[in-house]
């Protein structure tokens, strides 16, 4: 008698926890908004709980009782997972008091940004990580370790073999960045000291990386025909990884210059066997057709600049070495489209900034080849490079295996509206991509590839960091004659829990970590 009255006690509670809702507490809930989760292919209609820095539910709101103690309504609106930029120049920003709210990032849904690319990162890395946890970041924040940057430690800017004990101390140092918290190695190849670096060089490194579950990005040795070639360079990449055993990550993917338009077809396939043969190979894109980077680095030879800028001057005062200079650096402006296709978007004189070589040139009545180094003198000149084909940015935006990235550094529009100018452009006005796969490539797909953990994709348990943006007004207002004007249409976005954007405007809160491997 006594077990059958136990029994009825069970049986009762079971069904009163069937019929009843049971109880969340949470900071956010946000609810009614259309959910794209960073996976799906298709949005759903759930509710989002939110406690601390933890997504603790997802689902039907009907499903259970949560209190909040805030509630956002999405209806009309779109919920995702926080963008994540794999590819930015956001470094000096971010250690700065003036700069560190990141907030040309932040404006366009992006809540982790990756710096330390290009070969190029803040040393040591752990001083640099402790000054931007002491001033606070606007996002959150993933460190690659740059190779440039550990063989300038070394080796100064020499065009030279490394050296044994050379190549030991430079493992010695990638190790102690690792060992600070970063997620992998970048390579800029296609710039000085990176580019003075053999295959085995880059290898012997990149295995020190592999050894401690990093990962491998690189701005290739060429991406047009400045030295190896574009497909040479796609194979070195591809080598790399498989001698050092690391995931391989092509930085900005592209087709630089009118010799090397509508390669993309062979990359792909290049890429695609490689895979086949458990190769991990992906790469990263933003969505614009003119790139960006320094004067010096698209147009001077490489060889001229061995040793830095003075070395460059004092080669450049001698007649033939003159010669030569002046010859390859006019190759190389008609390999990027010619002068009029080089605009200049940073310059210490300001009046530089808007025109193109040839129109610089012409004010100095000199060849587009002298001008460059007239206007060296003046420092570092950035330029847009109008030089790619729109088939092979299509082409390679289509692939599984392309994410979106800025590459967002100052006076390129990228920098302010990379994501919602992919989503204007690719998605609502010439449909080459779904909404989904716009937000599986900005999301998921990125925070697996920098083996991110518990972040890309909205899930219980995961970190919230979400964004809930207007899909009529999300878009980009930075332009090449205007690289300075945030995006529009970003309606929330809660990073680690927290707002950073309310009702579209900066809550002044700094919620973004420094991510640590």
């Amino acid at each position: 008698m006594e077990r059958k009255i136990i029994g009825l006690f069970v049986l009762v509670a079971l069904l009163a926890a069937c019929n009843g809702k049971s109880k969340i507490e949470a900071d956010i809930l946000i609810v009614n908004g259309e959910v794209y989760d960073g996976v799906e292919t298709m949005p759903q209609s759930l509710s989002i709980a939110i406690k601390g820095d933890t997504i603790v539910w997802v689902g039907d709101q009907n499903d259970k009782e949560v209190v909040a103690t805030k509630t956002i309504d999405a209806k009309g609106l779109i919920v995702s997972p926080g963008f994540i930029d794999p590819h930015t120049h956001a470094t000096n920003d971010l250690d700065n008091s003036k700069h560190s709210h990141n907030k040309p990032f932040l404006f366009q849904g992006v809540t982790t940004v990756t710096v330390g690319n290009d070969g190029s990162s803040p040393y040591p890395l752990a001083e640099y990580r402790d000054k931007c946890q002491e001033l606070g970041v606007g996002t959150n924040v993933v460190a690659l370790v740059g190779h440039g940057t550990i063989r300038k430690q070394v080796m100064g800017e020499s065009d030279r073999k490394a050296s044994k004990e050379e190549l030991a101390q430079m493992q010695q140092l990638m190790q102690q960045e690792l060992d600070a918290g970063a997620f992998g190695m970048s390579t800029g190849l296609f710039y000085a000291p990176g580019s003075y670096a053999t295959t085995n060089e880059v290898v012997a490194l990149a295995g020190v990386v592999a050894k401690n579950n990093g990962i491998y990005d690189t701005h290739m040795r060429d991406e047009s025909t400045y030295s190896i070639g574009l497909i040479p360079a796609v194979q070195e990449t591809i080598e790399i990884g498989e001698r050092a055993n690391i995931p391989v990550h092509i930085s900005h993917i592209k087709c630089l210059g009118v010799d090397v338009w509508k390669q993309s077809d062979s990359i792909i396939k290049i890429v695609e066997e490689a895979q086949d043969k458990g190769i991990h190979v992906t790469a990263n894109q933003y969505p614009y057709d003119a790139s960006a980077t320094s004067l010096k680095a698209a147009v001077v030879p490489r060889w001229a600049e061995s040793g830095g800028t003075d070395s460059l001057f004092i080669r450049f005062q001698d007649a033939e070495l003159r010669k030569q200079i002046l010859k390859q650096t006019q190759t190389n402006i008609a390999r990027r489209g010619g002068p009029e296709k080089l605009l200049v978007i940073q310059a210490p004189d300001t009046l530089l900034q808007g025109k193109n070589l040839l129109e610089i040139a012409q004010d100095l009545e000199k060849k587009p080849e002298e001008a460059v180094f007239d206007i060296l003198k003046q420092g570092y000149i950035k330029i847009a490079s109008f030089n790619m084909n729109p088939y092979d940015i299509e082409n390679f935006m289509v692939r599984p295996w392309v994410v979106t990235g800025s590459d967002g550094g100052s006076g390129h529009p990228r920098k302010y509206g990379t994501f919602p100018y992919k989503y204007r452009e690719f998605v609502k006005e010439r449909n080459v991509l779904d909404f989904a796969s716009f937000i599986n490539q900005s999301s998921s797909k990125t925070a697996k590839i920098l083996k991110l953990s518990k972040r890309g994709v909205l899930k219980e348990g995961h970190y919230a960091d979400i964004i809930i943006f207007d899909p009529n007004t999300f878009t980009d207002r930075a332009n090449y004659l205007d690289a300075f004007q945030f995006a529009e249409g970003l309606i929330y976005s809660i990073i680690n829990g927290k707002l950073s954007i309310e009702e579209g405007e900066f809550t002044e809160k700094l919620n973004g970590r420094m991510l640590k491997k």
